[in-house]
């Protein structure tokens, strides 16, 4: 089950990870987020010593939305390191999302090491 942050946790949850964070705002009332939270579920449960993973409801925080002018749901932020990385596409299956995380990661980080690793080979 993916962790909630809130307004009051959001800073201390970005800033003390030792992984990079994605965070999924969200609405219970949205069908599209609920299926994301599905694959993000996935996601953590594989790849969660690698990467957190939070939600943000988005109907009882509304400091954290607003900062990052969030606009449409479901909504993907990347953290790395206590800061912005990017957006990433708020729909997707795990892989997709794995994908899109460890390309905005993989430039972000000049020294090349990449926190999502494929276990496959």
């Amino acid at each position: 089950m993916i962790p909630e942050a809130t307004d009051h946790s959001f800073d201390r949850i970005i800033e003390n990870s030792p992984t990079p964070v994605l965070v999924e705002f969200w609405s219970p009332t949205c069908r599209n987020c609920r299926a994301l939270l599905y694959e993000l579920d996935r996601l953590s449960e594989e790849r969660g010593d690698e990467i957190a993973i939070y939600k943000m409801d988005v109907t009882e925080n509304y400091q954290i939305p607003a900062e990052y002018e969030i606009s449409s749901l479901p909504a993907l932020a990347l953290f790395s390191k206590g800061k912005f990385v990017q957006f990433i596409g708020g729909m997707g299956k795990k892989s997709a999302i794995e994908s899109a995380v460890q390309k905005a990661l993989a430039l972000r980080e000049r020294s090349g090491r990449h926190f999502i690793t494929d276990r496959t080979k």
